[in-house]
């Protein structure tokens, strides 16, 4: 019966560390997914020689509304006061305007005409591609009475370092983590303790009824004997 207890509380427990295992997961992740557009800011740190993606985000207002939209992106290095411009997208073609980027930037964006993510990957980065890049928007939205022109711009101010800095949010996450496993670990000791208790408590009745049980046994079997010497 101990046993039986025992394991039922065992299972018990394991399934709410898999429950809370998978919440813990699922926090982490769900940030990353998400339905329809959502405009989110580019990383501004790169490491030289390695990749990175340049992300410029621009969402309709409403979604039902057709639409058509090409991007173009703009580079001025840090001691420069004018803006290259470096890549256009009208799709499906993919054009690299800039000797400096030939063979390096690759479309990461929308792949139709109705173009909502204009990120651009640029491949083996160097000190060089340190500075200000500009993404524009040109959409066209096709409206039931007249089309309208719209403008979206946004700015990207990139570093390119030699190693990598951990961002604060990969600090917290981490910390977060760990705080986390600890606190799962005592709730699981907590757990064993408190089935060990009550294990131990069904063990410590169950010797008490036994030994009652043995006492009235022996008490019945003395009185019996005592009846029989008596006559």
């Amino acid at each position: 019966m101990s046993s039986i207890f025992f394991n039922s509380c065992l299972n018990i427990s394991c399934r709410m560390i898999s429950c809370l295992t998978c919440l813990v997961v699922f926090s982490l992740f769900v940030s990353q997914c998400h339905g329809g557009c959502a405009e989110v800011d580019s990383l501004t740190e790169a490491v030289a020689g390695e990749g990175f993606l340049l992300g410029c985000i621009s969402c309709k207002k409403r979604e039902e509304v057709s639409a058509q939209a090409t991007v173009d992106w703009y580079f001025k290095p840090l001691e420069e006061e004018e803006f290259r411009h470096i890549f256009h997208y009208d799709h499906p073609t993919a054009v690299v305007l800039h000797e400096d980027f030939s063979e390096r930037l690759q479309w990461k964006g929308t792949l139709n005409d109705d173009v909502q993510i204009g990120a651009v990957y640029i491949q083996n980065v160097t000190f060089n591609d340190s500075g200000t890049y500009h993404c524009t928007f040109h959409r066209t939205l096709f409206l039931p009475l007249q089309n309208e022109k719209v403008v979206v711009e946004k700015e990207v101010e990139l570093t390119v370092v030699a190693v990598a800095n951990r961002e604060l949010t990969a600090v917290i996450a981490e910390i977060v983590m760990y705080v986390l496993i600890v606190v799962l670990q005592l709730w699981l000791v907590v757990v064993m303790v408190y089935c060990y208790k009550k294990i131990w408590d069904d063990h410590e009745a169950r010797e008490a009824r036994k030994a009652l049980k043995a006492e009235g046994s022996l008490l019945g079997s003395k009185g019996n004997c005592d009846g029989v010497q008596a006559e």
